[in-house]
C-alpha cells in the first residue's frame, strides 16, 4: 500500500511502505543476546525479510506506549533522532533510502537506487559496508533537545543514539543477523547522500546483514 505523505523532516515523501507488526516475544533472552553480541563486518549475499526490517527499526525507535514513548529512552521524551534505512537487498522492498516513521510504523521513501557504495565511500572507504543488506543511519536534530536543555542537550542526544544503536545490535543478534556501529565518516557527504537538511546531523551508520 502506497500513500502520499509529507515527512516531518521537511521533505515531500511520495511512497509510504507499511511494515509488518513487530513481535515482542522473541525466542532469545536478553542475557543470551548480550553474551553473543559482537561487531560483525562480513555478510552473506542473502536478503533480509520485511519482518526482519520491521524488527530492526522498531528496536531503534518504535513506539511502545499510548503516550508515544519509544523503545529507546529520550531526555524529556523529545526524540531528536531519525532512523533511515539504506536498502540494497531486502526481499520485496525496492532499493533506495527510506525514513522510518514510528507513529505509522512505516517506511517513507526518500530516494530510489542503491546508495550502499556511496555510503561506504563516505565512511572513509570502508568497502565491506556495501556487502550488507541494509545500512541503518541514525541522525539527530540537536535543537529538539537543546531548546529545552541548552548545550547540555547535545550530551543527552549522544547518549540517546547509543541507546538506539545498542537496541539495534541486540535485536540483530536475536534475529541471527550481524551488525556493527560505524562512526568514522564524512558528515557532509552522508548528509548529501541521505538528502538531510543542514539542521540534521548523521551520528551513526550501522550496516546489517546475514552472517555467512
Amino acid at each position: 500500500m502506497i500513500m502520499a505523505h509529507a515527512s516531518p523532516s521537511g521533505y515531500e515523501r511520495a511512497d509510504i511502505v507499511p511494515l509488518p507488526q513487530p513481535h515482542s516475544d522473541g525466542k532469545r533472552s536478553v542475557e543470551s543476546a548480550l553474551r553473543q553480541r559482537r561487531s560483525v563486518r562480513t555478510y552473506s549475499a542473502a536478503p533480509l525479510t520485511m519482518a526482519e526490517v520491521s524488527q530492526l527499526v522498531w528496536a531503534a525507535q518504535g513506539i511502545t506506549h499510548a503516550d508515544g514513548l519509544r523503545t529507546a529512552p529520550s531526555a524529556g521524551a523529545l526524540y531528536p533522532l531519525t532512523v533511515y534505512l539504506v536498502v540494497g537487498n531486502v526481499h520485496t522492498l525496492a532499493k533506495g533510502i527510506y525514513e522510518y516513521q514510528p507513529q505509522r510504523h512505516a517506511l517513507v521513501r526518500v530516494s530510489e537506487g542503491d546508495k550502499r557504495a556511496e555510503l561506504s565511500a563516505a565512511a572513509l572507504e570502508q568497502s565491506w559496508m556495501q556487502e550488507s543488506a541494509v545500512v541503518i543511519v541514525l541522525s539527530a536534530m540537536y535543537e529538539r533537545t537543546t531548546a529545552r536543555y541548552g548545550e547540555r542537550g547535545i550530551r543527552y542526544v549522544h547518549i540517546e543514539v547509543g541507546h538506539a544503536a545498542q537496541n539495534i545490535q541486540l535485536q540483530a543478534v536475536s534475529l541471527n543477523l550481524g551488525t556493527v556501529v560505524v562512526g568514522a565518516f564524512d558528515d557532509r557527504k552522508v548528509q548529501r547522500i541521505m538528502q538531510m537538511t543542514t539542521r540534521e546531523v548523521p551520528l551513526s551508520l550501522m550496516p546489517v546483514g546475514r552472517i555467512p
